[in-house]
Protein backbone atom coordinates (compact mmCIF):
# COMPACT_ATOMS: atom_id res chain seq x y z
CA UNK A 1 0.00 0.00 0.00
CA UNK A 2 1.03 3.61 -0.56
CA UNK A 3 0.40 5.71 2.56
CA UNK A 4 0.09 9.34 1.45
CA UNK A 5 -3.33 10.12 2.86
CA UNK A 6 -5.48 9.15 -0.13
CA UNK A 7 -9.28 9.33 0.17
CA UNK A 8 -11.20 6.04 0.39
CA UNK A 9 -12.27 6.57 -3.23
CA UNK A 10 -8.74 5.72 -4.37
CA UNK A 11 -6.76 2.52 -3.78
CA UNK A 12 -3.02 2.41 -4.46
CA UNK A 13 -0.25 -0.13 -4.18
CA UNK A 14 3.33 -0.51 -5.34
CA UNK A 15 4.37 -3.61 -7.30
CA UNK A 16 8.06 -3.39 -8.04
CA UNK A 17 8.71 -0.50 -10.41
CA UNK A 18 5.04 0.16 -11.15
CA UNK A 19 2.25 1.67 -9.07
CA UNK A 20 -1.33 0.48 -9.40
CA UNK A 21 -3.96 3.15 -8.77
CA UNK A 22 -7.65 2.26 -8.80
CA UNK A 23 -10.71 4.49 -8.70
CA UNK A 24 -12.67 2.83 -5.89
CA UNK A 25 -16.14 4.30 -5.88
CA UNK A 26 -18.05 1.62 -7.80
CA UNK A 27 -21.45 2.47 -6.27
CA UNK A 28 -21.15 5.85 -8.04
CA UNK A 29 -19.63 4.35 -11.21
CA UNK A 30 -16.37 5.91 -10.01
CA UNK A 31 -17.69 9.45 -10.48
CA UNK A 32 -15.08 12.04 -9.57
CA UNK A 33 -15.80 14.23 -6.58
CA UNK A 34 -13.48 16.94 -5.32
CA UNK A 35 -11.84 14.68 -2.72
CA UNK A 36 -10.96 12.15 -5.43
CA UNK A 37 -9.51 14.85 -7.69
CA UNK A 38 -7.39 16.15 -4.84
CA UNK A 39 -6.33 12.58 -4.09
CA UNK A 40 -5.25 12.05 -7.70
CA UNK A 41 -3.13 15.20 -7.50
CA UNK A 42 -1.57 14.04 -4.22
CA UNK A 43 -0.83 10.57 -5.58
CA UNK A 44 0.95 11.70 -8.73
CA UNK A 45 2.79 14.52 -6.97
CA UNK A 46 4.22 12.17 -4.32
CA UNK A 47 5.16 9.03 -6.23
CA UNK A 48 8.07 7.16 -4.61
CA UNK A 49 11.35 7.56 -6.49
CA UNK A 50 11.48 3.85 -7.38
CA UNK A 51 8.21 3.95 -9.34
CA UNK A 52 8.81 4.08 -13.11
CA UNK A 53 5.22 3.74 -14.44
CA UNK A 54 1.61 3.83 -13.21
CA UNK A 55 -1.45 1.78 -14.15
CA UNK A 56 -4.78 3.55 -13.63
CA UNK A 57 -8.00 1.52 -13.53
CA UNK A 58 -11.54 1.59 -12.16
CA UNK A 59 -13.21 -0.76 -9.69
CA UNK A 60 -16.49 -2.41 -10.62
CA UNK A 61 -18.25 -2.30 -13.97
CA UNK A 62 -16.95 1.08 -15.13
CA UNK A 63 -13.73 3.04 -15.44
CA UNK A 64 -15.30 6.41 -14.65
CA UNK A 65 -18.71 7.97 -15.31
CA UNK A 66 -17.33 11.51 -15.00
CA UNK A 67 -17.93 14.44 -12.72
CA UNK A 68 -19.98 13.91 -9.59
CA UNK A 69 -22.66 16.46 -10.45
CA UNK A 70 -23.31 17.15 -6.78
CA UNK A 71 -20.04 19.13 -6.84
CA UNK A 72 -21.44 21.74 -9.23
CA UNK A 73 -25.10 21.94 -8.27
CA UNK A 74 -25.96 25.35 -6.79
CA UNK A 75 -22.43 26.77 -6.53
CA UNK A 76 -21.97 29.93 -4.48
CA UNK A 77 -20.83 31.89 -7.54
CA UNK A 78 -19.15 31.59 -10.94
CA UNK A 79 -15.70 32.03 -9.42
CA UNK A 80 -16.24 28.90 -7.34
CA UNK A 81 -16.82 26.88 -10.52
CA UNK A 82 -13.69 28.36 -12.08
CA UNK A 83 -11.61 27.30 -9.08
CA UNK A 84 -13.22 23.84 -9.19
CA UNK A 85 -12.21 23.48 -12.84
CA UNK A 86 -8.67 24.64 -12.11
CA UNK A 87 -8.36 22.01 -9.37
CA UNK A 88 -9.08 19.37 -12.03
CA UNK A 89 -6.55 21.03 -14.36
CA UNK A 90 -3.84 20.84 -11.72
CA UNK A 91 -4.52 17.19 -10.96
CA UNK A 92 -4.63 16.09 -14.60
CA UNK A 93 -1.55 18.17 -15.45
CA UNK A 94 0.27 16.18 -12.75
CA UNK A 95 -0.71 13.05 -14.68
CA UNK A 96 0.10 14.18 -18.20
CA UNK A 97 3.28 16.05 -17.30
CA UNK A 98 4.29 14.12 -14.22
CA UNK A 99 7.39 12.08 -13.49
CA UNK A 100 6.35 8.75 -15.03
CA UNK A 101 4.21 7.40 -17.88
CA UNK A 102 0.63 6.42 -17.03
CA UNK A 103 -1.28 3.55 -18.66
CA UNK A 104 -5.08 3.52 -18.29
CA UNK A 105 -7.11 0.31 -18.30
CA UNK A 106 -10.56 1.24 -19.61
CA UNK A 107 -13.86 -0.64 -19.37
CA UNK A 108 -17.49 0.33 -19.19
CA UNK A 109 -18.21 4.05 -18.98
CA UNK A 110 -15.48 6.49 -19.97
CA UNK A 111 -17.80 9.44 -19.84
CA UNK A 112 -17.41 13.20 -19.39
CA UNK A 113 -14.79 13.79 -16.72
CA UNK A 114 -13.81 10.13 -17.01
CA UNK A 115 -12.93 10.73 -20.65
CA UNK A 116 -11.01 13.84 -19.58
CA UNK A 117 -9.08 11.78 -17.03
CA UNK A 118 -8.29 9.05 -19.57
CA UNK A 119 -7.12 11.68 -22.07
CA UNK A 120 -4.53 12.89 -19.54
CA UNK A 121 -2.87 9.47 -19.48
CA UNK A 122 -0.30 8.41 -22.05
CA UNK A 123 -1.48 4.97 -23.16
CA UNK A 124 -5.08 3.75 -23.03
CA UNK A 125 -6.07 0.08 -23.18
CA UNK A 126 -9.78 -0.55 -23.76
CA UNK A 127 -11.95 -3.63 -23.28
CA UNK A 128 -14.97 -4.34 -25.53
CA UNK A 129 -17.37 -3.00 -22.87
CA UNK A 130 -15.78 0.45 -23.07
CA UNK A 131 -17.86 3.33 -24.35
CA UNK A 132 -17.04 7.03 -24.60
CA UNK A 133 -19.38 9.97 -24.23
CA UNK A 134 -19.39 13.71 -23.54
CA UNK A 135 -22.92 14.41 -22.24
CA UNK A 136 -22.16 17.93 -21.04
CA UNK A 137 -24.51 19.40 -23.63
CA UNK A 138 -27.44 17.47 -22.20
CA UNK A 139 -26.49 18.53 -18.65
CA UNK A 140 -26.24 22.22 -19.49
CA UNK A 141 -22.54 22.39 -18.62
CA UNK A 142 -19.22 22.38 -20.47
CA UNK A 143 -15.97 20.47 -20.24
CA UNK A 144 -14.02 21.59 -17.18
CA UNK A 145 -11.23 19.07 -16.61
CA UNK A 146 -9.05 19.96 -19.59
CA UNK A 147 -11.06 17.90 -22.04
CA UNK A 148 -11.54 20.72 -24.53
CA UNK A 149 -7.75 20.82 -24.89
CA UNK A 150 -6.82 17.13 -24.69
CA UNK A 151 -9.71 15.20 -26.26
CA UNK A 152 -9.75 17.07 -29.61
CA UNK A 153 -6.06 16.24 -29.95
CA UNK A 154 -6.97 12.57 -29.67
CA UNK A 155 -10.13 12.30 -31.78
CA UNK A 156 -10.46 15.69 -33.52
CA UNK A 157 -12.67 18.75 -33.02
CA UNK A 158 -15.54 17.63 -35.31
CA UNK A 159 -16.03 14.37 -33.43
CA UNK A 160 -15.89 16.12 -30.05
CA UNK A 161 -18.53 18.55 -31.30
CA UNK A 162 -20.66 15.63 -32.48
CA UNK A 163 -20.45 13.87 -29.12
CA UNK A 164 -21.23 17.03 -27.15
CA UNK A 165 -24.04 18.28 -29.39
CA UNK A 166 -25.85 14.99 -29.97
CA UNK A 167 -25.04 13.06 -26.80
CA UNK A 168 -24.16 9.92 -28.76
CA UNK A 169 -21.57 7.44 -27.58
CA UNK A 170 -18.54 5.85 -29.21
CA UNK A 171 -18.08 2.10 -28.90
CA UNK A 172 -14.76 0.58 -27.89
CA UNK A 173 -13.95 -0.17 -31.55
CA UNK A 174 -14.94 3.32 -32.70
CA UNK A 175 -12.81 4.77 -29.92
CA UNK A 176 -9.78 2.78 -31.03
CA UNK A 177 -10.24 3.79 -34.67
CA UNK A 178 -10.57 7.48 -33.80
CA UNK A 179 -7.70 7.55 -31.29
CA UNK A 180 -9.42 7.42 -27.90
CA UNK A 181 -7.37 4.30 -27.13
CA UNK A 182 -4.28 2.73 -28.64
CA UNK A 183 -5.20 -0.85 -27.71
CA UNK A 184 -8.41 -2.88 -27.76
CA UNK A 185 -8.15 -6.21 -25.93
CA UNK A 186 -10.53 -8.97 -24.91
CA UNK A 187 -13.09 -8.81 -22.11
CA UNK A 188 -11.42 -8.85 -18.70
CA UNK A 189 -7.94 -8.45 -20.21
CA UNK A 190 -7.51 -4.70 -19.89
CA UNK A 191 -5.77 -4.47 -16.54
CA UNK A 192 -3.38 -7.34 -17.27
CA UNK A 193 -2.45 -5.84 -20.65
CA UNK A 194 -2.03 -2.36 -19.18
CA UNK A 195 0.20 -3.80 -16.44
CA UNK A 196 2.27 -5.66 -19.03
CA UNK A 197 2.77 -2.43 -20.97
CA UNK A 198 3.67 -0.53 -17.79
CA UNK A 199 6.34 -3.09 -16.90
CA UNK A 200 7.82 -2.75 -20.38
CA UNK A 201 7.75 1.05 -20.10
CA UNK A 202 9.44 0.89 -16.69
CA UNK A 203 12.46 -0.79 -18.32
CA UNK A 204 13.08 2.17 -20.63
CA UNK A 205 15.81 4.71 -19.94
CA UNK A 206 14.41 7.21 -17.45
CA UNK A 207 15.57 10.23 -19.47
CA UNK A 208 13.92 8.89 -22.63
CA UNK A 209 10.62 8.42 -20.81
CA UNK A 210 10.96 11.97 -19.46
CA UNK A 211 11.55 13.29 -22.98
CA UNK A 212 8.53 11.42 -24.36
CA UNK A 213 6.30 12.87 -21.63
CA UNK A 214 7.60 16.42 -21.52
CA UNK A 215 9.48 17.26 -24.71
CA UNK A 216 7.52 15.36 -27.37
CA UNK A 217 4.09 17.00 -26.86
CA UNK A 218 5.64 20.45 -26.65
CA UNK A 219 7.70 19.86 -29.80
CA UNK A 220 4.58 18.63 -31.61
CA UNK A 221 2.69 21.77 -30.57
CA UNK A 222 5.46 24.21 -31.53
CA UNK A 223 6.38 25.71 -34.88
CA UNK A 224 8.72 23.49 -36.94
CA UNK A 225 11.87 25.58 -36.46
CA UNK A 226 11.50 25.62 -32.68
CA UNK A 227 10.56 21.96 -32.72
CA UNK A 228 13.66 20.87 -34.64
CA UNK A 229 15.90 22.88 -32.33
CA UNK A 230 14.26 21.53 -29.17
CA UNK A 231 14.51 18.01 -30.55
CA UNK A 232 18.26 18.43 -31.09
CA UNK A 233 18.72 19.65 -27.53
CA UNK A 234 16.68 16.79 -26.08
CA UNK A 235 18.50 14.23 -28.23
CA UNK A 236 21.84 15.49 -26.96
CA UNK A 237 20.71 15.45 -23.34
CA UNK A 238 19.30 11.92 -23.60
CA UNK A 239 22.27 10.45 -25.47
CA UNK A 240 24.72 12.00 -23.02
CA UNK A 241 23.40 10.22 -19.94
CA UNK A 242 25.46 7.32 -18.52
CA UNK A 243 22.42 5.04 -18.80
CA UNK A 244 22.05 5.76 -22.53
CA UNK A 245 25.75 5.22 -23.18
CA UNK A 246 25.64 1.86 -21.41
CA UNK A 247 22.53 0.81 -23.35
CA UNK A 248 24.17 1.79 -26.64
CA UNK A 249 27.29 -0.22 -25.77
CA UNK A 250 25.15 -3.20 -24.82
CA UNK A 251 23.42 -3.07 -28.21
CA UNK A 252 26.64 -2.66 -30.21
CA UNK A 253 28.25 -5.51 -28.30
CA UNK A 254 25.18 -7.70 -28.88
CA UNK A 255 24.06 -7.83 -25.24
CA UNK A 256 20.70 -6.20 -26.05
CA UNK A 257 17.88 -7.60 -28.17
CA UNK A 258 16.90 -6.29 -31.60
CA UNK A 259 13.50 -4.86 -32.47
CA UNK A 260 11.04 -7.62 -33.43
CA UNK A 261 7.34 -7.65 -34.36
CA UNK A 262 4.87 -7.70 -31.49
CA UNK A 263 4.85 -6.14 -28.03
Amino acid sequence: MLDIGLPPTLTAEIDGEIALLRLSRPHKRNALDLATIQGLHRFFAHLPSGVRAVVLSGEGEHFCAGLDLEDVVEPDDILEVIHHSQTWHQAFHEIQFGRVPVVAALHGAVVGGGFELAAATHIRVAEPSTYYALPEGQRGIFLGGGGSVRIPRLIGVPLVQDLMLTGRTLSAEEGRVHGASQYLVGAGEGLAHATKLARKIARNAEMTNFAVLHALPRIAASDPAAGFFTESLMAAIAAGTPEAQQRLRDFLEKRAGKVKPGL
